[in-house]
């Protein structure tokens, strides 16, 4: 399970957000915290993975908590949760190793996203071993995660996901057969998912020529899309 810190000076978000963290399957909520001094308390008493941090807290932004992190040689994983939308404060949070950056109000979906792709991106770093640079484009991609599109009707959200993972998962491109194999769908109903994920852009197709000049269609996960 990844273990998370919520930090909120509000209790009604930090509870919200906690609840939101809750229904995500390999998630945990070690605690909530609601300034700054409790949230570097937490860190210290607990095993936190990764700290949802807000940036107005009461006795210190957000910004200096993960500056004070780094100084005592956490390496607590940050995504920002705040309402702060200027670019500077956006900035500061990147250049202080903030992973994402999610800008208050947001859906139970939008934080899900970020959370799935968090959840990829220690898969891929546990792995360890060398990176080739295709891989290295994928560790780098895979916070940029954004929500699924509105699905046209007929088609299921949990299967869209299901596709996903499979090939965010693959080691390279995948053709339809081979998706189907990984996911237990239908042939028919992994061409149709990923016809329309190709055309929303989150899937990249390629040809493969074998040795009959047919080409083989092959889908793999655009690493901006992640």
């Amino acid at each position: 399970m990844i273990e998370v810190l919520v930090v909120d000076d509000d209790v009604r978000v930090a509870d919200v957000n906690a609840a939101y963290v809750a229904k995500v399957p390999g998630f945990h909520v070690a605690a909530k915290a609601h300034n700054a001094a409790e949230a570097l308390r937490r860190v210290e008493e607990l095993p936190v993975d990764l700290m949802l941090l807000d940036h107005y807290l009461p006795d210190e932004t957000g910004l200096a908590v993960v500056r004070t992190l780094r100084e005592r040689g956490h390496l607590t994983d940050v995504i920002m949760v705040t309402a702060a939308r200027d670019v500077t404060t956006v900035q500061a949070a990147m250049r202080h190793g903030a992973l994402q950056y999610l800008v208050k109000p947001f859906s139970y979906a939008g934080l899900r996203a970020k959370l799935d792709a968090y959840a990829t991106l220690r898969r891929t770093l546990d792995g360890g071993g060398e990176a080739e640079q295709a891989e290295v484009d994928r560790i780098f991609g895979a916070l940029s995660a954004t929500p699924a599109p509105e699905l046209p009707k007929g088609h299921s959200p949990t299967t869209a996901e299901l596709v996903r993972r499979a090939l965010m998962g693959a080691e390279g491109p995948l053709s339809a057969h081979e998706l189907a194999d990984r996911t237990r769908l239908s042939r028919q109903t992994a061409q149709r998912y990923l016809k329309l994920l190709e055309r929303s852009g989150r899937v990249r197709l390629s040809l493969k020529y074998g040795d009959t000049g047919r080409p083989e269609h092959r889908y793999e996960w655009a690493p901006s899309a992640s």
